[in-house]
């Protein structure tokens, strides 16, 4: 019991969320210089786009500039938290990839199942629901995987730790309840978390199936996200895409 309270207690810190996260970087960038065609053309996650073009807003720009930008603030994490005494063990990030990935199948399953049992009531769909963006139905399976870990990645940090983070910040100066702050920010956070997947040229053809399982989807990755943490909201939304593209959960 104590070692779960410890694993459970650490590995919800922003120490654990940068260390858990930085795997997923370093995965994502080799293999998307991997899969680069002759031309060196380069498919990259719309969240990881959307942060760059405020960075080249502000002046910083260049190919590596978000990951550059994202280990600094990382390294920033690791000396501010020092003074914590977290500890740093092994097991623990292997029990948090398997949290991940038990997260990410359950999700699958029962918010699929969930979203086709609503919609069959109504003669709208009978069949479970998954969603897979466009941009990555359009591409080799290596590449799928390449984005679909770099999506875990730029997609928790931009809806998570960005969006869901600074609501709950801001209705902290509103609302004294901290569990209606919560709430309040998890939802609206899905609301645009699944919106987003519909807009644009590369954008999803809406569907109110599609819609809803994505807001759900969205509503759990914030549940995830603000009680265990970056890391683990990370590997979870990153597993469930590799599982989706690679057809393992059919």
């Amino acid at each position: 019991m104590n070692n779960w309270k410890s694993y459970h207690r650490n590995t919800r810190t922003a120490t654990y969320g940068f260390l858990l996260a930085l795997p997923l970087l370093v995965l994502y960038e080799i293999m998307i210089q991997l899969s680069s065609g002759p031309e060196a053309v380069q498919v990259r996650v719309g969240a990881e786009v959307w942060i760059k073009q405020v960075l080249a807003f502000i002046g910083a720009t260049g190919s590596l500039i978000l990951a550059g930008v994202v280990v600094l603030v990382g390294i920033g994490i690791l000396v501010y938290e020092r003074k914590r005494s977290i500890p740093i063990r092994p097991r623990y990030f292997a029990w948090a990839i398997a949290e991940s990935a038990l997260y990410a199948v359950l999700v699958a399953f029962l918010v699929s199942h969930l979203v086709g049992l609503m919609f069959s009531m109504v003669q709208l769909s009978a069949a479970p629901v998954v969603a897979a963006p466009q941009l990555l139905q359009g591409q080799g399976l290596f590449t799928r995987v390449a984005l679909s870990i770099g999506a875990g990645l730029y997609e928790e940090l931009l809806f998570r730790v960005i969006l869901v983070g600074g609501l709950f910040y801001l209705f902290s100066r509103v609302i004294p309840q901290k569990k209606y702050r919560y709430l309040l920010a998890a939802v609206l956070g899905a609301l645009v978390f699944s919106a987003v997947h519909h807009i644009g040229a590369l954008g999803d053809p809406f569907t109110l199936p599609v819609y809803v399982f994505r807001f759900l989807f969205g509503l759990v990755l914030n549940v995830i996200f603000l009680v265990r943490g970056f890391g683990v909201a990370a590997w979870t939304h990153a597993l469930y895409d590799v599982l989706i593209v690679t057809h393992l959960l059919g």
